[in-house]
Order: structure tokens, then C-alpha cells, then sequence
């Protein structure tokens, strides 16, 4: 059972980690696509926390939705839409409760997912985030039927950082890496890489609580 404060905690996390990151996001994003990945996700973050300063929410929904709302004004690129939806999405599941239990938090990051899949018009093998959120729904449902909200995000941060790897010897069929052909093997997917660390920083912010 996690309130408003648990979920402003996950966002601090989740600002610190795009912080500690920021370099080795960039690097691969460098090497397949605009190498701005860390730079964008860094300053979205910042500018959430800012906004949820501001907006002082009164909901672990309405938490998300200043974040989607953050991540939209200030991302840059392709990650700035899709993970805006992906929060706005968990912001809507979320809506009307003041407790998350196991199972809630399983169906925020399915409709997450379901929201990426359908602004970015991308499916697994296609190296992109949905490469690590989707194995992370799929073990998140799975600990949410006898696991704790901890339980159900440390489950979806193990399968997104195994997803994220399987990007590696991909060829991309999505994004700016996609003109690159051939050249994009080799090289993991930077939004695949920042679901994993953002699934985590989740994981680890509620296992500490």
C-alpha cells in the first residue's frame, strides 16, 4: 500500500538516477541515435521535480500527471512524448486511489506499456524502450499475485534490465537508430537502458521504505 508521499519518493529516485546516468545514457545514445538521451531525461526529471514542488498533488495519479506533464514540456526528442505518455497513462490507472496495492501498480505499467506501444508504434525486436518495458509487465503481473509493490517493481526492473540487453544485437526498426541499418548492432538502446534504471530507482525507493 503506497500513498502520495511513497510515489513523490519514487520520482526523486528516479530524477537522481537520470542524474548518476546522465553520461552513459548520452554514450549510447551518442553511438546509435542523437547522443542527447541522458541530457534530456536529466533535465525532464529536474523539471518534474520542480513541477511536483509546485503543484504539491494531492494523489499518487495526480504525482504522475505533473510528471507526464514535466517530461512532455521538456524532453527533447522521442523520449520526451513516449515517456510522458507512459506516465500520464499510470497517472489514469491510478486515478481515484489514495493506496496502490500490488495488483494497481502491475496494470499502471501495463497501460504504460500499451500507451508507448501505441505513440510510438513500435513492438519488441524493434530496439527500442519497449523492449524492456514489455518483459517488465509481463514479470510485474506475475509478482503482483503474491508479491508487494516492491515485489511487482523489483520483478519489472530484473526483466527490463535482461530486455534492455537483448537490444544489443539488434538492428533498429524504430526511432533515429533505424537509419543506421546494420551499424545499430552492437549497441544496446539507450531508451531500453533508462526504463530499466527508472524501474529500479522504483524498486529501490519502496524496498528502503
Amino acid at each position: 500500500m503506497e500513498t502520495t508521499q511513497a510515489t513523490i519518493a519514487i520520482v526523486k529516485e528516479m530524477a537522481a538516477a537520470m542524474e548518476e546516468h546522465r553520461q552513459s545514457l548520452t554514450r549510447l545514445d551518442s553511438e546509435i541515435g542523437d547522443g542527447d538521451h541522458g541530457t534530456n531525461m536529466h533535465r525532464g526529471f529536474q523539471a518534474a521535480l520542480e513541477r511536483l514542488e509546485n503543484t504539491d498533488p494531492a494523489s499518487p495519479s495526480d504525482a504522475l500527471k505533473a510528471v507526464s506533464m514535466a517530461l512532455i514540456g521538456k524532453v527533447g526528442g522521442a523520449a520526451g512524448p513516449l515517456y510522458g505518455t507512459a506516465f500520464l497513462k499510470a497517472s489514469g490507472a491510478l486515478a481515484g486511489k489514495e493506496e496502490i496495492s500490488a495488483h494497481d501498480a502491475a496494470e499502471a505499467l501495463e497501460v504504460a506499456l500499451s500507451g508507448v506501444k501505441q505513440r510510438g508504434k513500435a513492438e519488441a525486436g524493434d530496439k527500442t524502450m519497449v523492449d524492456a518495458l514489455e518483459p517488465a509487465v509481463k514479470a510485474a503481473k506475475e509478482a503482483a499475485d503474491s508479491g508487494s509493490v516492491a515485489d511487482v517493481f523489483r520483478a519489472a526492473a530484473s526483466a527490463a534490465a535482461e530486455g534492455a540487453e537483448t537490444t544489443v544485437p539488434l538492428t533498429a526498426k524504430r526511432g533515429r537508430a533505424s537509419y543506421m541499418g546494420e551499424r545499430a548492432a552492437g549497441h544496446k538502446d539507450p531508451g531500453a537502458a533508462s526504463t530499466h534504471l527508472l524501474l529500479d530507482a522504483a524498486a529501490r525507493t519502496l524496498e528502503e521504505s
